[in-house]
């Protein structure tokens, strides 16, 4: 899913109640946890609960990695105490617009303290498309879903390297924005108060780049052409499509047009390559003062300035086309899928820069701010247009109302730390 992130403020982070994270999802990673033993054979099981012990390999500065993952019945083994956080440190790495530092764990703010189950639910979906660094550790890592927290945490100590993120320049903080799903109300068919269309992908998109703007979508007979007959559904309020454009994906409770009810996902299908522009800038831009709460502030200005709800629309020229996906109990359980094709887990995933930070890296996150203070484990498993830079990150709050008030509020200082294989 690419999505942009929508600042609620041009400075400063936005007061807002503190919070640790979003959401625990415990409930989850036990859904997970038993699916994981439904399938596994019984004698893996037995050998995952039985952890046995050896010592702890030597760190060196170039470790060569295994050459395949191992097979489905081979045993973790992993150290009878705590891996010594000490030895000589490997080289720094360069990856691509960032600079990773190695350092002790020790030096990760709270990592004593992180519920690691909770995140191993989100490392369990990277799993199934794991990048060539993290796919031999992924046997591991499914199997350690039922193991302690502690298990976990060594490890994590015994087969992985932290290094703090950096900008080439060496700058070690950055900024921490969120985004979420949220939940709308919608029709199949126009009418009775839905009137702003989501549409599905024109089959001419890629005919030009970029494709026409916002405004020209409204306005063009040629791009509306080009759109007759693709609606998926239609929404109320012009304020709630431009957020879900925003967002990048959402959840409808549609009306069918035989008078049911359903809730479905559209995600993400493509843009019109045109760049996007934060609406609440041009808001402050016109001298309005309150832009916050989003998206409430900005349907007070509307409703008090109603000749003007096309110039704020289209003061943004990007548009965002969905695809359809049905929603079963498992999958209402996790977000969108992301850039990294695997469904983003509330409280746990992220966007990143791909050039910084590669897609399916566990990264331990530290932020603190009014609105959340955040040190735990977290998944690089989305982007966005708006994700740019080493020190970056949008931290995926979840689906819904209250996720949807934590989102936006998140605009605060971050640091990030990358955790390698060794």
């Amino acid at each position: 899913m690419v999505h942009q992130t929508m600042n609620t403020s041009s400075n400063k982070a936005p007061r807002a109640s503190s919070k640790s994270s979003v959401m625990t999802f415990s409930g989850q990673v036990r859904k997970a946890a038993a699916h994981w033993i439904r399938s596994a054979p019984l004698q893996a099981i037995i050998a995952s609960a039985l952890l046995a012990s050896c010592a702890s390999p030597p760190m060196s500065s170039a470790p060569p990695l295994p050459s395949a993952a191992p097979s489905a019945g081979t045993e973790i083994t992993l150290p009878g105490s705590r891996p010594a956080d000490s030895g000589p440190l490997p080289p720094a790495l360069v990856q691509g617009k960032s600079r990773w530092v190695p350092v002790r764990w020790a030096d990760l703010p709270g990592f004593e303290d992180d519920q690691l189950s909770d995140a191993w639910n989100a490392w369990l979906k990277s799993c199934e498309r794991p990048g060539p660094k993290f796919a031999p550790l992924c046997s591991e890592v499914r199997r350690l879903s039922i193991a302690t927290g502690e298990q976990q945490r060594d490890w994590m100590m015994s087969r992985l390297q932290p290094y703090r993120v950096e900008t080439p320049q060496g700058a070690s903080e950055g900024l921490l924005t969120s985004y979420y799903e949220p939940v709308l109300k919608a029709s199949r068919r126009p009418g009775g108060g839905f009137e702003v269309p989501l549409y599905r992908a024109p089959a001419a998109l890629g005919s030009r780049k970029p494709w026409f703007s916002r405004q020209e979508i409204d306005t063009l007979p040629e791009a509306r052409s080009a759109l007759q007959g693709r609606e998926i559904a239609w929404l109320a309020d012009p304020i709630d499509a431009l957020m879900l454009h925003i967002q990048g994906s959402g959840r409808l409770n549609i009306s069918e047009a035989d008078g049911s009810q359903r809730t479905v996902r559209v995600a993400f299908a493509g843009s019109n390559e045109q760049p996007y522009r934060s609406v609440n800038q041009w808001l402050l831009e016109q001298g309005v003062s309150k832009i916050n709460p989003w998206p409430d502030a900005t349907k007070a200005w509307v409703a008090q300035n109603p000749q003007r709800v096309n110039q704020l629309l289209w003061s943004n020229p990007r548009y965002i086309f969905f695809r359809e996906e049905a929603l079963n109990d498992f999958d209402a359980a996790f977000g969108p899928k992301g850039a990294q094709g695997v469904a983003l887990t509330p409280g746990r995933s992220i966007a990143v820069d791909p050039g910084s930070i590669p897609y399916g890296t566990p990264v331990w996150l530290a932020s603190r701010g009014r609105a959340a203070n955040l040190q735990k484990l977290v998944l690089a498993q989305d982007t966005g247009s708006a994700i740019v830079g080493a020190v970056r990150a949008d931290y995926f709050a979840g689906t819904g109302p209250e996720a949807g008030a934590l989102a936006a509020s998140v605009n605060q200082p971050l640091r990030l730390w990358v955790l390698w294989p060794k």
